[in-house]
């Protein structure tokens, strides 16, 4: 078995899911709002359970769910939750999204998501991956909708795309009427173009805060503004 990524308060095993942790799913699992004191949590396309994870340490909320369709990345993501320190708060089902809005009658107060977003004409020969990666097997007009009928009226769905998506994520939450709350574009370093949008989204509209992240000035000389969003989680931050 190949060592767990180790957090300040948690480890992570990832030896049997396709998708790795990366940076997406740190600053997701960072970023996200817990302002409105969330007592229930969904993390849609949980992985190894990274981000919930992240929302359990960051957060009081008694409910923390995941859902994931992949039965490797499942039984990873179980075996993760029953080993952290919150164990008892969270949850993994093992279900198709479709699955999960027609059968469960919860509300949630946020719902995140780090969805499969290479929509470009690239597969490869590893097909769990490729399930892992590709907004085919999620994708964003049906994550959105789901999103919206499992949210509660004030609860906040926040959501990591590629930057070029991100005026077509916001066209589609505007038809299930959630509105961008938030809004944090981020680069590479200080040279690169915008490559990734978190979004915040609600049901009210609100004047829309846009800020902007760099991850480092060169490589591996972190900003202070990303060490001050991750360092609660990395060792060496």
């Amino acid at each position: 078995m190949s060592k767990p990524f180790k957090f300040k308060e948690f480890e992570i095993h990832q030896d049997r899911c396709a998708m790795k942790i990366g940076t997406d799913g740190v600053l997701l699992g960072a970023w996200a709002s817990i302002d409105h004191h969330p007592f229930s949590i969904l993390d849609i396309g949980a992985g190894t359970g990274i981000i919930a994870l992240m929302l359990a340490q960051r957060s009081s909320a008694e409910l923390i769910d995941a859902m994931e369709i992949d039965d490797d990345a499942y039984e990873q993501c179980v075996d993760n939750f029953e080993n952290a320190p919150w164990g008892d708060r969270l949850f993994c089902y093992h279900a198709a999204l479709e699955e999960f809005v027609d059968e469960i009658e919860d509300k949630y107060d946020l719902i995140i998501s780090n969805p499969p977003f290479y929509s470009e004409d690239y597969k490869t020969e590893d097909k769990q991956r490729d399930l892992a990666r590709f907004a085919d097997a999620l994708p964003f007009n049906h994550l959105i909708d789901s999103a919206s009928k499992l949210l509660a009226d004030h609860g906040v769905f926040c959501l990591i795309v590629p930057f070029k998506e991100e005026t077509h994520i916001i066209e589609l939450a505007s038809k299930v009427s959630l509105f961008p709350n938030k809004i944090l574009h981020v680069r590479g370093n200080p040279d690169s173009d915008i490559k990734r949008s978190l979004l915040q989204f609600s049901s009210t509209k609100t004047d829309l805060e846009i800020n902007e992240l760099i991850i480092e000035t060169e490589r591996h000389q972190y900003t202070d503004d990303y060490i001050n969003l991750t360092k609660d989680f990395y060792l060496k931050m």
